[in-house]
């Protein structure tokens, strides 16, 4: 047996390696591979749907199981009454996550199989969650606008009819293709801290619901899915691109962090800002986004010339979302509406593996104190 004092600390379980998957592969020497698939591979010849279906299937599907899927993913683009009416009534000051995290848990109540733990059965509401939380985002945003949501059409994909709900207009196949980008990017990367949450709950026989309530969550923090929120209100604290080398540096100086760099994982570059930025280059014959690119090329070459950091994931995300049209206080909910199909496959793979995840802890505190009595403290 271990003495206490035996045990090593690492903090934050950095390279602890506290399960066996085979979901993604995040490689520090800037690789990203999902089901062995290199991302580089797979960004901008697949859709989101597809990359769906690579996680929660284990492989890629046919033409004939991604119609169906699709299919099955646009017909699901629904949501109770009961929830849409709760979401419409909720304050306008409340941040769009603390709604989906909500939201999510109460869908469990309207599961019609929801008794029912079997592979089948989980691959069925496995489905339903991807469809269904980007449903809860749109939601979200048609109501604070005091509109409804558009039903998604037949003949739009995933991806489209997620735009088309969310905006209330059609997409046109430049917007839709940066979303299957987006999106696709977004899907999974190892066990980072919400997926790790969600398989911590589904390891306790716990339902898909509430593991996935756990990862929203966690992904709700700036530190983690929140950051590209924070990108965002930096970029619109620089007034003028003339201005990014003051702004930087005084952040520098002041051993500030500027959000959007850095990674607990990658040496070298991220290998999903490569894709961004290309996504964002290719939306820059828009005013707006041509402006938020210029800086971010500044602050990159500033960030990199002064602590050799690259950007991250979070960094051309928000310049992404803003040249879709998606307010900053949404940004982290399309994050969770990509990284859902990834949260589901971890779950279900938690659920073959059956341990109870439960680490030890080092106690540092004291033995034996004197209690004392109420009346004489």
């Amino acid at each position: 047996m271990i003495k206490e004092s035996d045990r090593v600390v690492v903090r934050g379980l950095r390279d602890v390696e506290a399960a066996e998957t085979r979901i993604s592969y995040v490689d520090f020497n800037g690789f990203l591979y999902y089901l062995g698939y290199n991302i580089d591979d797979l960004v901008g010849r697949v859709t989101y749907a597809e990359v769906a279906y690579l996680l929660v299937h284990k492989r890629l599907p046919t033409q004939r199981e991604l119609d169906n899927f699709r299919s099955e993913l646009v017909s699901d683009m629904k949501l109770p009454d009961p929830i849409v009416d709760s979401i419409k009534h909720t304050p306008k000051h409340c941040h769009p996550m603390h709604i989906l995290r909500t939201e999510v848990s109460r869908l469990a109540e309207y599961d019609p199989e929801g008794n029912d733990f079997s592979e089948a059965a989980n691959l069925r509401r496995a489905a339903r969650l991807i469809a269904q939380v980007p449903v809860i985002v749109a939601t979200i945003h048609r109501s604070r606008l005091n509109k409804t949501v558009p039903e998604p059409k037949s003949e739009f994909g995933f991806s489209e009819n997620y735009l088309y709900m969310f905006k209330g207009a059609i997409p046109d196949e430049s917007e839709t293709n940066v979303l299957h980008r987006y999106m696709s990017l977004h899907a999974d990367h190892g066990f980072n801290a919400s997926t790790f949450a969600a398989r911590v709950t589904a390891s306790t026989n716990s339902d898909m619901y509430s593991a996935v309530t756990s990862a929203i969550g966690t992904l709700k923090g700036p530190l983690h899915g929140g950051a590209s929120e924070k990108v965002m209100e930096m970029l619109d604290d620089i007034n003028l691109e003339e201005e990014v080398e003051e702004y930087v540096n005084g952040l520098l100086d002041d051993q500030k962090k500027i959000m959007g760099f850095g990674h607990r994982v990658y040496r070298a570059q991220d290998p999903r800002t490569k894709h961004l930025r290309g996504i964002v280059e290719d939306l820059s014959h828009r005013d707006r986004t041509l402006d938020l690119y210029n800086k971010c090329i500044k602050i990159e070459e500033i960030v990199y010339g002064r602590r050799k950091i690259y950007p991250n994931v979070d960094f051309y995300a928000a310049v992404a979302m803003d040249a879709l049209g998606v307010p900053k206080e949404f940004f982290t909910p399309f994050f969770a509406s990509s990284r859902i199909s990834g949260w589901v496959a971890h779950v279900i793979e938690q659920y073959e593996d059956a341990v109870l995840l439960r680490p030890a802890s080092k106690y540092v505190g004291e033995f034996n104190r004197t209690f004392v009595s109420i009346e004489n403290r």
